[in-house]
């Protein structure tokens, strides 16, 4: 059985490994002992907290195979991203050149630095190991998140982003970062990339252009990246595009990978989600249902062909095994969504 649960220190060889294999762009995980463990005390303080508003909060989860124990995948949320280190998006945009005397009317893309985010939730470090790449679990690892913003929406901003990872080489250059390096600074695109994953931002505003950069001026390579994503994060952004979420624009200022955005309510698994009461018995029936139990510090969720949801009572029948992966009792109340 696939168990989704808060990180613990115990975790810890498993997180650094998953830091490992997520490669290049992947600024939310750098290979670095002391960040990693930062994390892990910095979620389970989160966690353990009494809130009733959005605030400098991280909250890390990791996806268990019950069975044997194995850490199969990551995923975390940001409760309120910007707010102790800024956070920076370029937003393109339009401006227009037009002379009637001459005829001429010529509309420009320009790239504008801001920080619009500021305040709103993200949902970041989605990982999913190769081998356990197959079936329904990257597409649960996603989406329970949503159910679990749904449970302690207080804890939470109604605005939900996502930033996705940009196009990148092998080797981790970036043709976007390239035009920028070869500007405006002189490190390679790997190194800045892990700059940002340990935290170190001030270069962004001390190097950084301050005015509006105009597309067009950018070479052909790093213009054709602009809103493009990495092609192993693709499956990704399908997934949270059929949940709503869209791109207005914002994108990010080394790869230039697009920014996502959906409100809260409006994410479909939320709206899809309800809750129903457990009743713990022998199976009868095989529906397929992932199943959450509204916890917090013991947060659980599963997936599992072997339920019989009964919609007139608003009833889930589930097996002692599930209940007990659960931590749930007859009785309890559990939230509950087709995958």
């Amino acid at each position: 059985m696939h168990i989704l649960r808060p990180i613990k220190d115990s975790d810890f060889d498993a997180l650094r490994q998953i830091a490992a294999e997520s490669g290049h762009g992947f600024t939310s995980l750098p290979v670095n002992d002391d960040i990693l463990r930062e994390k892990i005390q910095r979620s389970e303080h989160s966690f353990a907290k009494s809130l009733c508003s959005p605030q400098d909060e991280g909250y890390l989860f990791v996806l268990e195979d019950s069975a044997t124990g194995d850490i199969m995948g990551t995923t975390a949320i940001e409760a309120a991203v910007g707010m102790t280190v800024p956070l920076y998006h370029y937003h393109l945009g339009k401006t227009v050149h037009h002379s009637p005397t001459l005829k001429v009317y010529n509309t420009v893309d320009i790239l504008s630095m801001c920080n619009d985010y500021t305040g709103s939730s993200e949902i970041c470090t989605l990982f999913l190991r190769e081998p356990y790449r197959k079936g329904l679990a990257g597409r649960f690892l996603s989406r329970s998140r949503f159910t679990f913003m749904a449970d302690h929406s207080t804890r939470f901003s109604d605005t939900v982003i996502a930033e996705m990872r940009g196009v990148s080489d092998e080797q981790g250059h970036s043709p976007f970062w390239q035009w920028l390096q070869e500007h405006f600074f002189s490190i390679e695109f790997p190194q800045a990339d892990h700059m940002v994953g340990l935290g170190d931002k001030v270069f962004i505003s001390e190097l950084m252009p301050k005015y509006p950069i105009y597309a067009n001026l950018l070479s052909k390579k790093a213009q054709d990246v602009i809103g493009q994503v990495h092609e192993k994060t693709k499956p990704a952004l399908r997934l949270l595009e059929k949940e709503g979420f869209e791109h207005r624009g914002y994108v990010d200022l080394f790869d230039a990978g697009p920014t996502v955005e959906a409100k809260l309510t409006n994410i479909q698994t939320v709206q899809a989600s309800h809750i129903a009461t457990v009743n713990i018995c022998q199976v009868e029936q095989a529906q397929s249902f992932a199943i959450s139990n509204q916890q917090l510090q013991n947060y659980r969720a599963t997936f599992t062909d072997h339920v019989c949801y009964h919609s007139h009572e608003n009833v889930i029948d589930i097996s002692k095994d599930v209940a007990a992966a659960l931590n749930v009792s007859n009785g309890d109340n559990v939230r509950i969504f087709r995958l």
